[in-house]
């Protein structure tokens, strides 16, 4: 199992990131937008916590940057009806001190923000989840790293503004690819001119 990848990160396109070990070996990593915004510019070092979900039909590695975030994706992904690209949209949807305090506190109203979470899958979650998460160790939400980034509130205003969540979370991700995050409201107008 890959647990970490450490390298220099080669490119950010869409949903992932290519990284090249000092071995040479190129890894393809998906990541959640949350992890997007937080990463460092094309061509300087890196290094990925990583999940490896292996399926009949795929092999894929998850990144993080941080232990907890992983932790959590992990046990996103023992819930049931949970697969890696629902546990991907929540961490692309909540910071992961964010998410994990909507599971605790069963806040209903903000899983249901999540694309592809109803009421009823957000009220299953939040039961199956609200004592696991309690036990992970987060960043406290006023860390620079956890707090929310400018391709968080350019995604909601995005979808706010008539796109679906994928559409505006890809025209994002898309923006992000060509280096440091920008403010909010240059990312909204760089993805809002995107083919």
């Amino acid at each position: 199992m890959i647990s970490r990848l450490r390298g220099t990160l080669l490119t950010r396109r869409g949903m992932g990131v290519e990284i090249a070990t000092s071995g040479g070996v190129v890894y393809e990593v998906d990541v959640p937008l949350s992890v997007v915004e937080r990463l460092p510019a094309v061509g300087e070092e890196i290094e990925l916590r990583t999940v490896q979900v292996v399926r009949e039909d795929l092999i894929a590695l998850y990144g993080f940057l941080e232990t907890g975030e992983r932790e959590l994706f992990e046990t996103l992904l023992g819930a049931s009806g949970v697969g890696a690209r629902l546990a991907l949209a929540m961490l692309s949807t909540f910071s992961a001190t964010r998410l994990s305090r909507a599971l605790a506190e069963k806040d209903v109203a903000a899983l249901v923000q999540i694309p592809g979470v109803g009421k009823k899958t957000a009220e299953r979650l939040a039961l199956e989840l609200a004592d696991r998460v309690q036990d992970l160790e987060l960043a406290p939400e006023s860390a620079p790293p956890e707090a929310p980034g400018g391709a968080h509130k350019a995604v909601q205003a995005l979808v706010a503004l008539g796109m679906s969540f994928q559409d505006a979370d890809q025209a994002v991700r898309s923006a992000l690819e060509d280096g440091a995050p920008l403010e909010t409201g240059e990312l909204i107008r760089t993805a809002l001119a995107q083919p």
